[in-house]
């Protein structure tokens, strides 16, 4: 009797795991392709980047660099195992210094001292990925920046723009057109969701000058 009671136990707790097994079996591989949980996130996004801007042309002795700051929103809208395409609309503010007290006899005898560059860009960047965490790409696009004036109006016309043109008095009646680009990389941590990485960007302000910008990221993705 014993032993016909440990049969029938046997039974009824295997014929569930069996019919699980059955189930299992009929189930596609596209299902369980989506109950694969990915390592690398793609889609809407934050991103926030610092670095610097060194201006080339002839505002360089006049506007030295300190810091840029930005924030960006975006979306991936090609995800791919080997590359990838995204865009993004960037709010960026960069801080300069004017020329030291000694060089003032070098750079002219007025200057305007600390400049602000607020700018509002929009890129597209496509890239392609060397190894499953690791992509290198290239960005561009354009837009607009605003360079407010930090002194008195009447004493910049003055003094500033009759020593150097009117050209001076142009960059701060309206916002400037934008536009350029650049080499980016990027690194997926293994902390879900967060990548690492660098823009390196050519920009030129019309009116204004060539900057080369250099800054490093940290991105969340949705």
């Amino acid at each position: 009797m014993k032993r016909f009671m440990l049969s029938l136990a046997t039974v009824a707790i295997s014929a569930p795991a069996f019919a699980q097994d059955r189930d299992d079996s009929k189930r596609t591989a596209a299902e369980f392709e989506n109950e694969i949980i990915r390592e690398i996130e793609r889609g809407y996004f934050l991103k926030s980047n610092i670095g610097t801007t060194q201006f080339v042309g002839g505002y360089a002795a006049l506007m030295r660099p300190v810091m840029v700051l930005s924030l960006s929103v975006g979306g991936d809208f090609i995800d791919r195992e080997r590359m990838s395409a995204s865009w993004e609309v960037m709010l960026q503010q960069g801080l300069f210094n004017g020329p030291r007290l000694d060089e003032l006899a070098a750079v002219g005898p007025a200057t305007q001292g600390d400049a602000h560059t607020f700018n509002g860009l929009v890129f597209v960047e496509a890239s392609g990925y060397l190894s499953r965490r690791f992509g290198v790409g290239i960005r561009g696009g354009g837009g607009i920046s605003y360079i407010p004036l930090l002194m008195e109006e009447t004493a910049y016309n003055e003094d500033v723009v009759s020593s150097w043109g009117g050209n001076l008095a142009l960059i701060h009646q309206s916002p400037l057109p934008a536009f350029g680009g650049g080499p980016t990389i990027e690194y997926y941590t293994k902390l879900s969701h967060f990548s690492l990485g660098a823009d390196i960007d050519a920009m030129y302000i019309l009116g204004l000058d060539l900057g080369v910008s250099g800054s490093g990221y940290l991105k969340y993705t949705f």
